[in-house]
């Protein structure tokens, strides 16, 4: 049996050399199935799950996220990291005690923004907050993995060094591991991990055209793909409806999964 120590160790481990992608599941089937194709770990996806409960990013509450990761982490055997978006919670307190709670569930890692849902919050709130959540972590028996998250970029405010002074002060509170969601080109990747001395997650969707091998020359430790499993479900979805409703066809059958090999996966 794979513990959550074990799981917590394995995390860990991934991050000290090498290159991985961690894929975003939406569900627990699409866990189970990223698991069965042998990803060595997974992430939530805050919209994505959002969207399987047909309501936008931002809309879950914090008991419906614990259940989604309850759920998800006992039907997989893999690490699960969790984006816990800003701990559901402003106050460094009440958010560290909320990724306590997060902890019992059976992930091993999670990202906390420093986006409140309105704004980017102060840096020294944001340094407050990562701190009050390393401390309570170090009460577990485990190694949960800390990643924090600069917003800045993804929201609309492009300052890169101001990003990158974010993810030096949160590395310093003591985060494993630093995300600034929004780089947006080899430069970017490079002039972070050239700064910050923390194993940097990279979100691709802004270079879909950058390699693994390219992300590992650079030194990227891990590749996230945020929603876009989930948004691109979800256009196959859109795509097919669109193809009935207007052309009353049912051509996008041939892209479907096929029965057989969804069975070989969850069989």
């Amino acid at each position: 049996m794979t513990t959550q120590a074990d799981k917590a160790q394995t995390f860990s481990r991934l991050h000290e050399e090498g290159t991985f992608v961690m894929p975003n599941f939406w569900d627990m089937g699409s866990a189970v199935l990223l698991e069965r194709l042998e990803f060595k770990a997974l992430a939530t996806t805050s919209a994505g799950f959002a969207q399987s409960l047909g309501r936008l990013d931002g809309q879950v509450s914090l008991e419906e996220k614990l259940d989604h990761c309850r759920q998800t982490a006992t039907v997989t055997t893999v690490p699960i990291s969790v984006d816990f978006e800003q701990g559901f919670a402003d106050a460094p307190d009440q958010a560290a005690a909320n990724l306590m709670r997060l902890t019992e569930t059976g992930v091993v890692g999670a990202s906390i923004e420093d986006y409140s849902g309105r704004d980017i919050y102060p840096l020294s709130l944001g340094v407050e907050r990562i701190q009050a959540c390393a401390e309570a972590l170090t009460r577990l028996d485990f190694k949960f993995t800390l990643t924090a998250r600069a917003e800045n970029l993804i929201r609309g405010v492009q300052d890169l060094n101001d990003s990158i002074a974010r993810l030096n002060a949160y590395a310093a509170a003591g985060a494993d591991v630093v995300y600034a969601p929004g780089l947006a080109g080899a430069e970017q990747v490079k002039a972070v991990l050239d700064e910050v001395d923390k194993p940097l997650n990279v979100l691709f969707a802004l270079m879909p055209n950058v390699s693994m091998a390219q992300y590992a020359q650079l030194g990227v430790r891990r590749i996230s793909l945020g929603g876009a499993l989930a948004n691109h479900a979800i256009g196959a979805t859109l795509q097919a409806a669109h193809e009935m409703l207007e052309a009353g066809t049912f051509g996008w059958v041939a892209n479907a999964a096929s029965g057989k090999a969804i069975r070989q996966l969850l069989g």
